[in-house]
């Protein structure tokens, strides 16, 4: 019984428990209503090339740049106590850095006018500038973190338009788009791949540097860290570089799937998702410790979600509405305060079920 005991309440106080009890729920729900929600297929795309695809597919794929943003939004969490509102924005500056340099001064040409590598390499620079932008104001202006990333947040798509003169260049080269869609002859979405290649770079990064230890100490406390030797305005700036990164392979992706660019709709409303998916992680979101994999598996619950909304005909304009009541209740329940709650309450009824058998016994 004891045993028992301590293993439930050790399960209910695991970080990861409240993302795979709400992604259970989804999948049971799923299940009930629809269990060919769960049905993937191997059919051809428009090119004639075989591609899986299915709701999971789906998930995964359209999931991916959510995961890449939780990583770096789980870092900048845990550092400075405050939230990157710029993310969407400056997605908009990436894509439109790579379209720039793809297109050139051309909006619609008909050969690269440089390399894609090149292209990615300048989107990645571009993004980790603004990233050090917004740390600077964080690590060494001490403004509070969304007030600071406010301003990109504000200007961030005025920018990405002005970078490309207001057009909307469209690239025709066909491997440009494989980024965003399939490789040819790969049936699996080539943002999956993506996502996977950063998951494993930070948990390798975490695993053998101190970059996850000195994070969490200058989250819990900034002073006690300097003491250490840690110097706490530099790990800030770093973070919000590291999410600059982030932000430019989200970016790539979000243009390589359509080859083009809408600055005011892409990536619309995405830094609250990365936001709740930190959160549904049952990260702290004034800082301090943190665990990335429960952010990583927030970002695919919370898309779960959203793909569920959407097989069920929710309508697009009450999808935001459904989707924060529901996300609400589940960062409710992931709160500390909540699950030490439901601790006191389990050991409340174990202790007299424990006394109930005593009681019976005799």
């Amino acid at each position: 019984m004891t045993f028992n005991k301590q293993k439930m309440l050790s399960l209910f106080r695991n970080q990861l428990f409240i993302p795979i009890a709400a992604l259970v729920l989804l999948v049971v729900f799923n299940l009930i209503a629809d269990p060919s929600f769960f049905k993937i297929s191997l059919g051809q795309n428009s090119d004639g090339f075989p591609v899986f695809s299915g709701y999971l597919i789906t998930i995964l794929d359209n999931a991916s740049e959510l995961a890449i943003l939780a990583i770096g939004m789980t870092l900048v969490t845990a550092a400075s106590g405050g939230q990157d509102i710029s993310v969407g924005a400056v997605i908009a500056i990436a894509g439109s850095v790579v379209l720039r340099v793809l297109c050139g001064t051309d909006a619609r040409p008909e050969t690269l006018q440089a390399p894609i590598a090149v292209a990615f390499l300048a989107c990645c620079i571009v993004s980790m500038l603004f990233g050090a932008f917004n740390g600077m104001l964080v690590s060494f202006f001490k403004i509070q973190p969304m007030v600071a990333t406010l301003i990109l947040f504000t200007a961030g798509r005025s920018i990405a338009a002005w970078i490309n003169n207001n057009a909307l260049p469209i690239v025709s080269e066909p491997s440009f788009a494989y980024f965003g869609n399939y490789i040819p002859g790969i049936p699996i979405p080539t943002p999956i791949f993506i996502a996977v290649i950063c998951i494993a770079v930070i948990m390798l990064a975490l695993k053998f540097t101190n970059l996850g230890l000195y994070t969490q100490s200058v989250g819990i406390n900034a002073s006690s860290s300097r003491l250490n030797g840690i110097d706490p305005q530099f790990i800030k700036f770093i973070t919000y570089v590291i999410m600059g990164l982030c932000v430019a392979v989200a970016g790539f992706i979000k243009v390589s799937r359509i080859s083009s660019i809408n600055y005011s709709v892409i990536a619309k409303d995405i830094e609250m998702d990365a936001i709740l998916a930190v959160a549904l992680g049952g990260n702290a979101l004034s800082g301090g410790k943190f665990n990335m994999w429960a952010s990583i598996l927030g970002a695919y619950v919370i898309q779960f979600l959203t793909t569920t909304l959407f097989k069920f005909n929710v309508a697009s304009t009450a999808l935001p509405a459904y989707k924060a009541v529901v996300v609400i209740v589940l960062v409710v329940i992931s709160a500390p305060v909540f699950r030490e709650k439901m601790s006191q309450l389990s050991r409340q009824l174990f202790a007299r079920k424990a006394t109930a058998a005593a009681q019976g016994g005799n």
